[in-house]
């Protein structure tokens, strides 16, 4: 069953990754070596490297693999980032970004998941990563602020409370945004001194939603 799954893990990357410019061979190692199984249900480890999302709960759960190999590839994190993870479900996409930066705030509010997640990330024996129980429309202001706030479920608006929570000189938020209940689209905001900039990224085709609000948003 390993050696399925390991095989499954490099097609994944050979047919779903490599062929849509993800390039980055840090970003594909970590991919190729992070078990995805290992953060699924027995009923959904089949699944793990399928060209299609993965259920979590009624309304979260995993992107398709190359939906998040991309948003990981444009927040072009660098070592000595601080990043605030906004839903770490049960902890893979955590897990990926903490091998790229120097401190990984989560913050997650279903205690199902925060439970896995706790598990998930114990067993790994993974040392810079801090695990929040929070609201996630509000950020997490006390371990502010963060290089990069990370959003891979999709959300409606960026709440006010994420760019006050970005580093003054200069932050990113990498998100998806939700458009209807089957499009969303990737946005990168990069916030400096001068100026805020929301470029578009791609689409991506997902009934997901992290939550839901339409009060008090910039964008």
């Amino acid at each position: 069953m390993n050696f399925e799954y390991s095989e499954a893990r490099n097609l994944m990357v050979e047919n779903q990754l490599r062929p849509n410019k993800i390039n980055d061979k840090f970003i594909l190692n970590l991919f190729n070596e992070i078990k995805k199984e290992e953060f699924l249900e027995d009923e959904s480890k089949f699944f793990s490297y399928n060209d299609s999302d993965i259920d979590l709960t009624s309304s979260r759960g995993y992107l398709k693999n190359l939906n998040i190999a991309q948003l990981i590839s444009k927040s072009e994190i660098k070592n000595n980032y601080k990043i605030l993870h906004v839903g770490g479900l049960t902890g893979y996409v955590s897990v990926m970004l903490s091998k790229l930066c120097k401190e990984l705030i989560v913050i997650e509010n279903d205690m199902s998941l925060i439970n896995e997640l706790n598990k998930n990330i114990e067993k790994m024996n993974i040392t810079n990563i801090k695990i929040i129980n929070s609201n996630l429309s509000k950020g997490y202001q006390e371990e502010s602020p963060y290089n990069l706030i990370f959003i891979d479920n999709p959300i409606e608006k960026i709440p006010n409370e994420y760019i006050d929570q970005l580093n003054s000189n200069m932050g990113i938020i990498v998100m998806v945004e939700k458009i209807n209940d089957e499009l969303s689209k990737a946005y990168k905001i990069i916030k400096n001194k001068e100026s805020m900039n929301k470029e578009y990224l791609f689409d991506v085709f997902t009934k997901y939603e992290l939550f839901s609000s339409k009060k008090d948003f910039v964008f």
